[in-house]
């Protein structure tokens, strides 16, 4: 860590942190006297929060602790348990720590009043301009929809299990196809493919690994410092094989091919025991099809958003909808990042309060690019990089060699209100 690194964050991080703190100061003391003011009340209306992954978790928080007397949120996800993707690279490779990286909702609104919300296992699969109709068949009537869906992508980001059992016994079975296979290689240089390279290398140094990129360089979205860093320590010191500027066809059988071949830029054909697609990551943007589709970007599939993150259509610009969207399905402009969608859900919060007290939403979303798209990425078992870029390319860097085995997930939990020594023990 050098000495311009240090200065760089502590600035970096004060500028932000100040301001901040003084908001979490404004939140609790509003928090405490909304707790004792809310009340339940017969036909509240309904602010419906879709996804609950990092971004709608935040949102539902902040609702649930300053929403007035007469509106109650309400959150429906799909899964039984917050899948949290950060660590899935990991126990993809390293068994017996998967069940943790599956956080039980318990924590969501923690303090808030009662009756103030509620969480609905389903998945939304129609909408109209006052009702959303869920897989189950039942409807829900909405005064405002916030859309935190996020994006797809293939195994071992996301899975198709919506219980915590079912969705262990998917990484179990990528932990022994791993396991099983002697010449791996994983399509795609971005964070997801460079961590599941380090680590199935790092964790078992005999096997032939191979990292192949469709770029000049490893971690296209990051600063050229990283990347140079990165590529370093898997053809140095882990001695990944790593090939760039390489497009192979994906190969047939799906992110986790067995037995399958890639043919390269020479014409060259290789075959592997097991071939890894870290690529293409989708935004679920569906459910605004029918209603919205002008709304939804041609070019990235993503919600084209207001700087107020309201939705924006095409057809009617002037037209101001009550449906939000943020996160990794927005087109907002900012980073593809958990933390931005984190710091987006106080945006979404305050216009919805807004337009609930008859006032025009005001508070836009402006992104913080160096908080917002800081990384840490994991580059083998105990290896780390913490990393930010500014908006003018300066950036900080600072390499750790004592990352814990379970990337900390004892306080990922915390985070989210759940108890993980209760659990899991100590």
């Amino acid at each position: 860590m050098s000495f311009s690194d240090y200065t760089r964050l502590t600035k970096k991080s004060l500028g932000f942190l100040l301001p901040y703190l003084g908001t979490l100061l404004r939140q609790r003391a509003t928090t405490i006297l909304h707790r004792w003011t809310w009340r339940n009340t017969p036909n509240s209306k309904n602010i419906v929060v879709l996804g609950g992954s990092f971004a709608g978790i935040e949102l539902v928080n902040q609702l649930s602790h300053t929403l007035p007397r007469g509106y109650r949120v309400i959150l429906i996800e799909k899964n039984s348990h917050l899948n949290y993707v950060f660590n899935f690279p990991r126990f993809s490779v390293m068994s017996g720590l998967e069940r943790t990286a599956f956080i039980p909702y318990d924590g969501l609104a923690k303090g808030a009043p009662s009756g103030i919300f509620e969480r609905i296992q389903d998945t939304a699969v129609d909408l109209t301009s006052k009702k959303i109709r869920l897989a189950s068949g039942k409807e829900i009537d909405y005064s405002y929809l916030a859309i935190a869906t996020g994006s797809s992508q293939p195994l071992p980001v996301n899975l198709m299990s919506i219980d915590r059992n079912g969705a262990c016994g998917e990484l179990q079975q990528v932990q022994e196809t791993i396991k099983e296979s002697q010449k791996i290689a994983i399509v795609g240089g971005g964070a997801v493919g460079v961590e599941l390279a380090s680590d199935i290398k790092d964790f078992y140094p005999s096997k032939d690994v191979t990292l192949v990129h469709s770029r000049g360089q490893l971690l296209n979205k990051f600063g050229e410092r990283l990347q140079r860093y990165a590529k370093v320590v898997l053809r140095n010191e882990l001695k990944v094989r790593v090939l760039l500027n390489e497009r192979p066809k994906k190969p047939s059988g799906g992110s986790m091919a067995r037995g399958a071949i890639l043919t390269f830029s020479d014409t060259r054909s290789e075959q592997f025991d097991l071939v890894i697609s870290c690529t293409g990551q989708q935004p679920n943007s569906a459910i605004l099809s029918t209603l919205y589709p002008e709304a939804v970007s041609e070019s990235n599939s993503r919600v084209i958003v207001r700087p107020t993150l309201q939705i924006l259509t095409t057809k009617d610009p002037n037209r101001a909808i009550p449906i939000f969207a943020f996160g990794d399905v927005a087109d907002h402009g900012g980073p593809q990042m958990a933390r931005a969608g984190w710091l987006q859900a106080g945006v979404v919060a305050n216009n919805i309060l807004a337009l609930i007290h008859g006032r025009t939403p005001s508070r836009t979303y402006k992104p913080n690019v160096f908080i917002e798209g800081a990384i840490k990425l994991t580059l083998g078992t105990t290896h780390t990089v913490m990393y930010g870029m500014d908006e003018d390319g300066s950036d900080v860097m600072f390499p750790s060699r004592n990352g814990p085995l379970d990337l900390e997930i004892g306080r990922a939990w915390k985070t989210f209100g759940a108890d993980y020594e209760k659990e899991f023990g100590a």
